[in-house]
């Protein structure tokens, strides 16, 4: 007797694009790989360089040595530091123990650091919207005194904020917030405090913004869209927060692995995009993997071109294949 062979069913796949790496992952993980071929292994990372098991266990098998504090980098090691940025503490720290390091702070997360010097400068106390706990928001408490900055994390908060001195203040966000609930937060505080000064341009970074965007651009076509990152990545969680709000389920995996194939049982369009610390290859591998089970058509959602790139720090110098 023949086993019979059922069709597969077939599934609309929109893939949201930009979506994956950005510039300053780009540039955090070539920091790494440069200073193991330069200066040979191991390199110590502070942290993880982004929020990715894929990228952080890649760059281990390469000779990366992830660690969560300083003092567990021998003398004389080589330390990078992680991309969401750290206190000023950090570095002073590491020069004292006569650590080489290289600062693989992301730009745009460098840009809100300084911009928080010049608001205390000038004497303003800053309202940091983020997130209690992240990485950025630790790191960039540390650029600056304590008490000259408190956190809002929600529209609540924001109406609830009591000042001292409201002719004093300024705004600035961390870089991977939802646009939407960022905008709506400002617009509390502007309201409560006219005399507020914001950045002249937004924080919340491109990519972020791109990824959204594209997010929104396949949600209302999609019965469920899977989002590609780790569950401590703030970019990551807001992809899906805001492919819930267009409509669509919405579901958080790290690897193909993770995907319950039940979760597709009604879905005859399904939207897929990455986290800026997610690479492509992880989205390949879970069309591959659905493709054993579904009939998949491919179609790509484009709503932005990214062109961005990031200088690498001084005392690193890309070499030619």
């Amino acid at each position: 007797m023949t086993e019979q062979i059922f069709p597969k069913r077939p599934i609309r796949l929109l893939l949201a694009a930009p979506r994956g790496f950005c510039a300053g992952v780009d540039r955090a993980i070539k920091i790494v790989e440069l200073a193991l071929e330069q200066h040979g292994a191991p390199v110590y990372v502070r942290h993880e360089i982004v929020h990715n098991r894929f990228v952080v266990d890649s760059l281990r098998a390469k000779g990366a040595i992830f660690v969560k504090e300083l003092d567990q980098v021998p003398r004389g090691g080589q330390v990078v530091f992680s991309a969401h940025g750290v206190p000023k503490s950090v570095p002073e720290n590491a020069q004292r123990r006569g650590l080489a390091y290289l600062d693989a702070t992301c730009p745009l997360v460098s840009k809100v650091h300084r911009q928080a010097e010049r608001e205390v400068a000038a004497g303003r106390h800053i309202i940091f919207v983020g997130h209690k706990g992240h990485p950025e928001v630790i790191g960039t408490f540390g650029q600056v005194p304590h008490g000259t900055i408190t956190l809002v994390e929600t529209a609540e908060d924001a109406a609830a904020l009591q000042v001292d001195d409201p002719d004093n203040l300024s705004f600035l966000t961390q870089t991977t917030l939802s646009v939407d609930d960022t905008a709506d937060i400002v617009a509390i505080l502007q309201q409560r405090f006219p005399a507020i000064v914001g950045p002249k341009g937004e924080d919340i970074c491109y990519a972020t913004s791109n990824r959204q965007s594209s997010v929104k651009a396949i949600a209302g076509q999609s019965d469920l869209v899977l989002v590609v990152g780790a569950p401590n990545s703030s970019n990551s969680l807001r992809l899906v927060e805001v492919a819930t709000r267009g409509g669509a389920k919405s579901r958080l995996i790290q690897r193909a692995s993770d995907i319950d194939l039940s979760w597709l049982d009604d879905v005859e369009t399904l939207g897929l995009t990455a986290g800026a610390s997610a690479p492509e290859i992880l989205v390949r591998e879970i069309i591959d993997h659905l493709s054993q089970f579904f009939t998949i058509s491919e179609e790509q959602v484009t709503t932005a071109e990214e062109t961005v790139i990031f200088k690498l720090p001084r005392g690193l110098t890309e070499t030619d294949d």
